[in-house]
């Protein structure tokens, strides 16, 4: 089980090099991209803010994107608060790690000692590697120049569609991601940079909420 979550840890913090790269020819600094990657910690939100920085959309329009997308942590905290058990400060030191890795490698676990192993080992070797190859990444993008001349520019588009493939195996997941796309299609020759990535995560919301609800402390692993 280690091995799995060191394993995912790995591929996930070696992505890194992408988003420093792309973020400094988006141009934030070194130094930006290094606390952006320390402070927000979720890929797709960081992905979306220096996307929409380099469309030239303005910093809020580019906030704003990151944090719709960035609100499904919240959900995911809701859904294994119950199944890892911390309280008071323990749950808030562990809630930087709470992402779409480590909520994965912690429901797929039997019991909750191995959900926390599976939780922690994910998410630290993340958040170790990630940051780090921010790092590299960004060192090196500032050292190629022009993200254009490479084809950076286009990692932004590469870098969602590669999260969100695993995803399309669901058919509910494929009908929003194509109504979404299609709405964000429509929208780019009429409104700002910016405006399109939030209608997209408009969809995903709205389908979301008329989801049936279920009470996490109702699921088997809150009982446990």
């Amino acid at each position: 089980m280690v091995r799995d979550s060191l394993g995912v840890g790995l591929a996930t913090g070696l992505y890194g090099a992408s988003f420093g790269a792309v973020a400094v020819g988006s141009g934030l600094s070194v130094a930006q991209t290094c606390v952006l990657s320390l402070v927000m910690f979720t890929g797709a939100s960081q992905f979306a803010l220096v996307g929409v920085l380099a469309g030239g959309g303005t910093p809020l329009a580019s906030a704003m994107a990151a944090l719709l997308l960035g609100s499904r942590n919240t959900l995911y905290g809701l859904r294994i608060g119950p199944l890892l058990g911390w309280r008071g400060s323990r749950r808030l030191a562990v809630a930087q790690l709470v992402i779409d890795e480590s909520t994965a490698m912690s429901l797929t676990r039997p019991d909750r000692s191995l959900a926390r192993v599976g939780f922690l080992t994910t998410g630290l070797s993340i958040f170790v590697l990630w940051n780090l190859f921010t790092l590299v990444g960004a060192v090196a993008g500032e050292a190629l120049g022009d993200p254009e001349s490479y084809g950076l520019d286009a990692a932004v588009g590469a870098a969602f569609l590669g999260l969100l493939w695993p995803r399309l195996t669901d058919p509910v997941n494929r009908g929003v991601a194509l109504a979404a796309a299609a709405l964000a299609l429509a929208l780019v020759p009429v409104t700002s940079p910016g405006i399109p990535v939030l209608a997209a995560g408009g969809v995903a919301l709205l389908v979301g909420s008329r989801s049936r609800h279920v009470d996490p402390t109702e699921l088997p692993e809150a009982r446990r």
